[in-house]
């Protein structure tokens, strides 16, 4: 007996349109009919203007600053529910308070966890991401979750350069793992920058752990907030002879000062994707910014999930 599909509808929040828009054109389906609607005193309302009864329905919207955007998740996940859809998976392209995964010191909340409970307690079936901060943060959840590899990106676009000397990077210690993954489709090499925090988005001091004379370095992180880190970690191999320094970073939070900072660094470009939407204003002053789209393979694993197909095939980097 052929597999049953349930209609499937995608409805974006208000903090991720524009990539939404471009999964339900790379999905070839139209985003559904929602509205939005705030009280005098910024209370959010989502109301579906559509039937989803039945429905498999994904909620896209990433939960990145302001709160409002996990909140406005969280009020359209209960919606669905009470509006008897079937199945609901929450497309989350960024987890916000991911960085918050363990308690580094006491008397600290584990964000992460939190967020997770609430997403959950919500009335989500499932959960679609994209590199969480540290991969662990998927067994926070008691539902499946879909962790999307932004490799599959960011690769083909690493060998389209055509670098001579490629080596890879990690701006610091915990993304090792990340780097040396990464490093493994190039067969390249892996340096790290050693760092030391005075606090949090404050550095003391940093150190090269490996030779990078006369290489076309690309750092790798996930999460580029105050673009600090990165800009001094190339400024260091570049004071340690490379030709050149790249940065590639998945999620670009790009708070403060975050714009010009990259802009006036050594990096001959900062590679993002499209997971947080940049600000127009800025980005247009920042020309060594590039994004590359998520939407097709965002659009890819949602009709794969629909169709209970395999996720990990999409990660296949030939």
């Amino acid at each position: 007996m052929p597999l049953q599909f349930n209609t499937v509808k995608l409805f974006a929040g208000s903090g991720t349109l524009e990539l939404a828009d471009k999964i339900s054109k790379s999905y070839g389906k139209p985003l559904g009919d929602m509205t939005l609607s705030k009280f005098s005193d910024g209370e959010i309302q989502p109301f579906y203007n559509e039937s989803v009864r039945g429905s498999d329905i994904f909620l896209i919207q990433s939960t990145n600053q302001p709160t409002d955007n996990l909140l406005e998740l969280l009020l359209m996940i209960d919606a669905a529910k009470r509006a008897s859809a079937h199945y609901i998976t929450v497309v989350v392209p960024y987890f916000g308070y991911a960085r918050q995964d363990r308690k580094d010191k006491p008397r600290v909340a584990i964000g992460a966890k939190m967020i997770a409970n609430l997403i959950t307690a919500a009335g989500a079936h499932r959960i679609m991401t994209m590199d969480l901060h540290a991969a662990q943060i998927q067994g926070f959840f008691d539902i499946p979750v879909d962790h999307l590899d932004g490799a599959i990106i960011f690769v083909p676009y690493i060998k389209s350069l055509k670098l001579e000397n490629l080596m890879i990077a990690s701006p610091d210690m915990g993304g090792s793992y990340r780097a040396r993954t990464f490093a493994k489709f190039f067969n390249a090499e892996v340096v790290i920058c050693d760092k030391r925090r005075k606090r949090a988005n404050e550095i003391e001091s940093m150190s090269i752990i490996g030779d990078v004379k006369g290489q076309d370095v690309v750092l790798i992180d996930d999460i580029c907030d105050t673009a600090g880190t990165l800009s001094k970690a190339a400024a260091l191999i570049m004071e340690n002879g490379a030709r050149s320094v790249r940065a590639v970073c998945t999620h670009a939070v790009l708070s403060g000062k975050a714009y010009e900072t990259i802009q006036n660094s050594v990096l001959t470009e900062m590679i993002v994707t499209d997971t947080i939407q940049l600000n127009p204003e800025k980005a247009a002053q920042c020309s060594k910014i590039k994004v590359l789209s998520t939407a097709d393979l965002f659009a890819n694993a949602i009709k794969n999930v629909n169709e209970h197909g395999s996720i990990s095939d999409l990660f296949d980097v030939k």
